[in-house]
């Protein structure tokens, strides 16, 4: 499951940062996701609480921040935000568009205690 490599991923990038900050528990783990990121909301959170079963972020809640794409038009150099690959440009109303922005998956923050 995607998913779960995925939560696999942030708790040992949270457990770094824990060991470094000195800090003991994570009581809440801020999710900035784009749309095009392949990302299912639902079983990431289902994964890291499984995941997190046992570690410095049992328990913590999962907030996830949606964020839109991003494309250029090749017709008009036009950037725009997107939340569809087969978005048409609003300048020009051209579909020759490249996206390039919205797959990217980072911990925002962390609260911690």
């Amino acid at each position: 499951m995607h998913e779960m490599s995925i939560c696999e991923s942030v708790l040992e990038h949270i457990e770094g940062i824990c060991a470094r900050e000195n800090a003991q528990k994570v009581t809440k783990v801020i999710l900035e996701i784009g749309c095009f990121a392949g990302v299912e909301n639902d079983a990431l959170h289902f994964c890291f609480d499984a995941i997190s079963n046992g570690t410095i972020a049992e328990g913590a809640t999962l907030e996830i921040v949606d964020q839109s794409g991003s494309a250029t038009c090749f017709e008009c150099s036009e950037n725009f935000t997107t939340n569809d690959r087969l978005s048409l440009c609003p300048k020009c109303g051209s579909g020759r568009i490249m996206v390039n922005g919205g797959d990217a998956l980072r911990i925002k923050n962390l609260e911690v205690v």
